[in-house]
């Protein structure tokens, strides 16, 4: 089980914003990050990045997955990540996945994005590494 480690479940927001309609992938990562042991809130679609840091905040995520397949990007990483930082919500990951060049990653990563993953990307690998990544990060 991921959570052996953790005094409460790992909370992820899993998180479809702007006008991008597919939800197929998001909602299996939010499976599979449930059958992983976290829990896990699920936005719905089409949500600004207000209304997620909003729920984010609300729910006390641990990290927030955006699944984005609209080409919009690097408009809605960098918005949630000022968003953050405007919140001081210093630690909580953002991950993500969908269709996203390589050279557009590297930018976001820059940025404080974390691991982005493509189409196709191991559930488990995903589990994992937000496990990983909250295992160290977490205030305790």
């Amino acid at each position: 089980m991921l959570n052996d480690d953790f005094e409460r479940p790992i909370r992820v927001l899993v998180a479809k914003i702007g006008l991008d309609g597919h939800d197929r992938g998001a909602k299996i990562i939010a499976t599979s990050l449930r059958d992983a042991g976290m829990e896990v809130i699920y936005t719905g679609l089409r949500q600004t990045p207000e209304m997620v840091i909003n729920t984010a905040i609300q729910e006390d995520v641990d990290a927030i997955g955006i699944s984005i397949l609209s080409g919009a990007h690097m408009t809605v990483f960098p918005k949630v990540m000022q968003l953050l930082k405007d919140n001081e919500l210093n630690d909580v990951l953002i991950t993500g996945g969908g269709i996203i060049p390589d050279k557009d990653v590297e930018k976001l990563n820059e940025l404080g994005v974390g691991k982005l993953f493509a189409p196709g990307s191991s559930t488990n690998e995903i589990a994992v590494y937000i496990k990983n990544w909250v295992l160290n990060n977490r205030k305790l």
